[in-house]
């Protein structure tokens, strides 16, 4: 599915632990005392640089290896035209002691594709014999709706996350060249058993890793066609939600600079009564997100979508669609017209609710 040799995948719980096997892998491996070594020598920090739009699993565990003095970080802002990383920026943020660049595939609230590749082709310059810098990926959220290859990426490290295309839920991490003397190293931080070549210790999940290879087949297969399905479903939900809404709808993060992925669409209507999870509490069918899937139970603004420059008014209004590669014509229809329920509900209570009891 993603052009790897076999012996370069490594089955994991989630996405979530992948992630933070390879931020891990990164810190200084002797706690230091206020930044000092032996006499006054300064010892340097190993730093990692990533975006300021990524996923918890990254954030978080970059913000607690910095607290306890084990790394030092950069996350680097978006453009908020593309609501994409410059990959300028990034380089401009390489130190001496860099180390990791960790930048996902694709965000999992905007769908905004990042520049992982143009940024691995510039990266080249940086590398020499005696000083490498990694550069991992979260994939989660584009495989199963675009092509991803890692060979078309050249990364080192790449996330996996079965559930986001239809598998179970479990994950898996690609590491460049795994075991051989010049691939990306990789540490355990699960320990015991000498499974997955001793680097995640525990009895596999076999049935999962299976199922995982299944859904693996059917996306090796299929791809072009559900990348085709996904976009002309989509494009008919933002075209009903349009004439629905005309100047009331707001499209976060879709603009002629930015390229999303085929299934994703964020969007607010406009007005300090349309919150989006105001709007959602009043919808009868659809079941939807005003953030992340995994932490939507926010009132506040996303911090995605504020970091990828959507202003804040706009921001706590959002609510997150996303279709799948059997979502009919005929759902978006009933969704449209959910939504807009909710909203007449909101905006005209009194006859709303006289119009129900009719």
């Amino acid at each position: 599915m993603i052009s790897a040799h076999p012996n370069e995948i490594v089955f994991l719980s989630g996405g979530t632990e992948a992630n933070n096997m390879v931020l891990n892998m990164f810190k200084c491996q002797q706690k230091l005392q206020n930044g000092y070594g032996a006499g006054d020598e300064v010892v340097k920090l190993p730093h990692i640089i990533t975006s300021s739009i990524e996923h918890v699993s990254i954030t978080k565990p970059l913000e607690k290896l910095r607290d306890d003095g084990l790394v030092e970080v950069t996350f680097v802002d978006v453009d908020k035209t593309t609501h994409a990383i410059r990959v300028e920026d990034v380089l401009q943020a390489i130190q001496p002691q860099t180390t990791l660049i960790s930048l996902m595939l694709a965000n999992n609230e905007t769908g905004v594709l990042q520049p992982v590749k143009e940024l691995s082709e510039k990266l080249r310059p940086y590398q020499h014999s005696n000083r490498k810098i990694y550069l991992h990926t979260d994939a989660c959220q584009a495989i199963g709706k675009i092509p991803v290859s890692v060979k078309d990426l050249s990364v080192d490290y790449l996330t996996i996350a079965g559930h986001k295309f239809y598998g179970p839920r479990i994950g898996a991490l690609y590491v460049r060249g795994l075991g051989h003397c010049n691939g990306a190293p990789l540490q355990p931080m699960i320990l015991g058993g000498g499974q997955e070549n001793g680097y995640r210790a525990g009895t596999e999940n076999v049935a999962m890793i299976v199922g995982l290879g299944k859904a693996s087949e059917l996306v090796s297969s299929n791809i072009h066609s559900y990348q085709s399905q996904l976009l002309s479903v989509r494009d008919y939900l933002e075209d009903s939600l349009q004439q629905k809404f005309g100047s009331l709808i707001h499209f976060n993060a879709k603009s002629s600079d930015s390229t999303r992925l085929p299934n994703t669409c964020n969007f607010s209507l406009v007005g300090k009564r349309f919150l989006g999870r105001a709007i959602l509490q009043h919808c009868k069918v659809i079941i939807a997100g005003v953030g992340a899937a995994c932490h939507s139970n926010a009132i506040v603004a996303s911090p995605i979508l504020l970091n990828s420059g959507i202003p804040s008014d706009i921001a706590v209004n959002a609510i997150r669609l996303s279709v799948g590669i059997k979502t009919s014509f005929a759902d978006i229809d009933v969704a449209v017209e959910d939504i807009w329920n909710a909203y007449q509900a909101i905006a005209h209570p009194k006859s709303h609710s006289q119009s129900t009891e009719q």
